[in-house]
């Protein structure tokens, strides 16, 4: 079955939760298979975390599924959280490593992914559906992609059910980075992250901060528009489309957009790929 998933962040300045509102009621209209809710460096957004998830499954019918990373935090905390989110009626949750704030030297017991995936099994069993992070582009700090497929499998055998992976423009990335999965007898299904490409500056500034490539024809042509936020967003559409068709053509199981509390985009990349919005039973105005 091919699913789509749409990620949200816990909104910062004032006015921007109704923003934000807005704009997942109107992905709801998609029918998404669940909407995600991202967890700041160290658990900086931590309340802003769960308070978005109230706020999302209380104005759709979407499944909404919080982030939680745990570098950081001791397992009691991760245990806390975990219980507040079956409390509330969450069943299923994306477990990441997560990062250090600036200024914060300790990382806390638990250092990575898998940890949190077996203290999360060990917690509460098979309560929640796990799904953790991949890298076809490979990890900033692993040693070798060879190091990061391994480290890929050691979250899945510790309990996680599948894997989403960080946005990337290059199609062959993803396929290859299977390759070496099914080497490895990695069976789990990993959907691909889609970002939209809707202006340059911002996006070439997370890339080069998460790893992320930016092809170098299509950085330059970014460039080259400068300003011209319409020719960017025109290319960016063009680009993003085409991707998001191959990984279709080669049978993803779906397709994870980081929707940067926008919609517009999103909808205009399902609506170039025929994709189906779904029914919603609510009408909304004025959205992005």
């Amino acid at each position: 079955m091919f699913n789509i998933s749409f990620e949200f962040f816990p909104p910062k300045k004032e006015g921007s939760t109704a923003k934000l509102r807005d704009t997942a009621l109107c992905l709801a209209a998609c029918n998404p298979e669940f909407m995600s809710v991202t967890f700041g460096a160290g658990g900086s957004t931590r309340e802003g975390t769960i308070d978005t998830v109230n706020m999302l499954r209380q104005c759709t019918s979407s499944k909404v599924v919080p982030h939680l990373s745990c570098i950081g935090f001791e397992p009691e905390e991760i245990i806390e959280i975990l219980h507040q989110y079956k409390a509330m009626g969450v069943r299923r949750i994306i477990a990441l490593r997560g990062d250090l704030p600036s200024g914060m030297g300790q990382s806390g017991n638990l250092r990575f992914a898998s940890d949190l995936v077996t203290l999360i099994r060990q917690t509460l069993g098979d309560y929640f559906h796990i799904d953790v992070a991949a890298y076809p582009e490979i990890h900033p700090q692993a040693n070798s992609a060879h190091d990061d497929v391994l480290n890929l499998k050691r979250k899945l055998d510790a309990g996680a059910n599948g894997a989403i992976t960080q946005y990337f423009f290059n199609p062959d990335a993803y396929f290859y980075y299977l390759d070496e999965c099914d080497r490895q007898k990695i069976q789990a299904p990993i959907t691909p992250g889609i970002m939209p490409i809707t202006q340059f500056n911002k996006l070439a500034r997370f890339s080069d901060a998460c790893g992320a490539e930016i092809p170098r024809w299509i950085r330059k042509r970014l460039e080259s528009y400068s300003d011209d936020i319409e020719s960017i967003a025109a290319f960016g559409m063009e680009i993003v489309c085409h991707l998001c068709q191959r990984l279709i053509d080669g049978g993803v199981p779906g397709l994870h957009f980081y929707t940067l509390n926008k919609a517009e985009a999103v909808l205009a990349i399902l609506d170039n790929l025929s994709i189906p919005r779904g029914h919603t039973e609510k009408k909304l105005v004025n959205v992005v």
